[in-house]
């Protein structure tokens, strides 16, 4: 009786422990020393590249109990147990890990590895290497929590890479600058009035008077839009991988479900989007979800989508008024510019932070509302005036 082989979506036959899943990421599935361990990869070849450095892992004979593994076979352990991360954190793994296996530093022992050394190296990829301040913490925060594993497994005595970045490298990472209303006022008119891009004015609108996520927004079905309400529900976000493959997130937390309301110029751009939007016999299907608000040549638009559309829009609006100096516009600074809009209209905090669906108000706080010296002078100088009181 002949063997039936699975095959992946592309017809290809996978080998034994390899599989599918439903949003397109290969996963591998192997026993060591009586345990089950899975491995995760955006495409069959990268996949089978993990089979093979795990292969040569356990026939090299390396004893990760004794400190013997290299800080490379340590963070590749540290992901490969990571099961049923998220596609984003999956992406900054697989990131991470690309870019340490060339460095010398990541073949030392484990056991050998000082505090003194693991800053050295930290050191060395932002200066030498040129990484940027986000990569580098992206790349530390990964080994750190490889060696914190370590650490207590007591494969080690100590985590060197406990430490914090403050003081070792300087953060030269650019604050993210909310639009001014006048811009905002600016750039939605130059879209609304512009004969191509005007079909993307709706898209912004909604954007910029929602604070959704772009990947929030794409993730919209037709029954999330309560309009007799005025209320939009969100609980999902749309993504799609590098191969084209679609699938949904669900929020990290509780907090990333919510209702967000609806303004009159949301609601009305609303209304546009779902009457230019076509009902198909045959619906798109994601997970079992389906009717997705925003669509191109009959599939949901992504993040990629829309933030072409944006950097079409502002390359155009820039040729268009060549002298005049425009700030950098994406969808997550049109979420950022609603967020300190809202704040900078005396919004309650824990108020936006529900509507902006972030787990922590600190998150509301520290990362998205910015004020200006001019904004901070008025509010304490008008403040003085209604109290009469200067001290």
């Amino acid at each position: 009786m002949a063997v039936i082989r699975r095959k992946d979506s592309r017809g290809r036959v996978l080998h034994d422990g390899e599989s599918e899943r439903k949003d397109g990421v290969y996963q591998y599935r192997y026993t060591h020393n009586g345990k089950r361990h899975t491995i995760y990869a955006a495409n069959l070849t990268a996949l089978r590249e993990k089979e093979k450095e795990i292969q040569d892992r356990l026939n090299s004979g390396v004893d990760y109990a004794s400190g013997a593994i290299s800080t490379l076979e340590l963070v590749q352990k540290c992901v490969d147990l990571k099961q049923g991360a998220r596609y984003t954190t999956r992406v900054s793994y697989d990131f991470a890990l690309k870019r340490m296996k060339n460095e010398e530093f990541c073949q030392i022992p484990i056991r050998e590895v000082l505090t003194s050394t693991a800053k050295e190296w930290i050191q060395k990829l932002y200066y030498e290497d040129g990484y940027s301040y986000n990569t580098v913490v992206n790349i530390k925060g990964i080994v750190n929590l490889a060696y914190q594993m370590a650490y207590e497994e007591d494969v080690i005595r100590k985590n060197p890479f406990s430490f914090r970045l403050r003081g070792l490298i300087p953060n030269n990472t650019k604050q993210k600058e909310a639009l001014t209303e006048e811009e905002m006022a600016k750039w939605l008119n130059f879209l609304k009035n512009d004969a191509n891009y005007c079909q993307y004015h709706d898209e912004m609108v909604v954007l910029a008077g929602t604070g959704l996520r772009i990947s929030e927004f794409c993730g919209l079905t037709l029954s999330d839009l309560d309009f007799q309400n005025r209320r939009i529900r969100v609980e999902r976000q749309l993504r799609r991988t590098v191969q084209g493959q679609y699938f949904i997130e669900r929020p990290k937390t509780k907090n990333g479900v919510r209702f967000v309301p609806m303004t009159d110029a949301v609601m009305g751009s609303l209304k546009r989007i779902c009457s230019a939007r076509k009902i198909e016999d045959d619906e798109f299907t994601v997970d079992g979800v389906s009717g997705f608000l925003l669509m191109k040549n009959d599939k949901p638009k992504v993040a990629a989508n829309i933030q072409s559309e944006i950097t079409g829009g502002l390359r155009k609006f820039q040729k268009n008024h060549p002298r005049e100096s425009f700030p950098h516009v994406s969808a997550h600074i049109l979420r950022h510019t609603f967020c300190t809009n809202m704040a900078n209209r005396g919004m309650a905090v824990k108020n936006l932070q529900y509507i902006m669906g972030h787990s922590n108000v600190s998150t509301t706080l520290n990362i998205y509302t910015h004020s200006s010296y001019e904004e901070a002078a008025k509010d304490m100088l008008d403040r003085c005036a209604k109290t009469g009181r200067g001290v």
